[in-house]
């Protein structure tokens, strides 16, 4: 059985670290902690997102090392001239 995120520490991967995210979110949208835990979840959801945006980071410098710096623009043109 997968362990739950706790709430704190790191969360086992980007994907875990989006769902807590959005319980998060919709709790507090919800208004269903009180006054302490939604500070609480505010904090959490912040390095949630610190969390998150590191990944990201990091999966588009790999992305970067992949095409050697050659990132273009998706156009459908070249795409087609390509099928061509």
């Amino acid at each position: 059985m997968p362990k739950k995120s706790s709430g704190t520490g790191q969360p086992e991967s980007f994907e875990a670290a989006m769902s807590e995210l959005s319980e998060l979110v919709a709790q507090m949208e919800a208004g269903e902690l009180p006054l302490e835990a939604s500070v609480s979840a505010y904090q959490r959801g912040s390095e949630l997102i610190k969390y998150c945006a590191s990944q990201l980071d990091k999966v588009e410098q790999q992305v970067k090392v992949l095409e050697a710096g050659m990132l273009k623009p998706f156009s459908a043109d070249s795409n087609d001239e390509a099928n061509s």
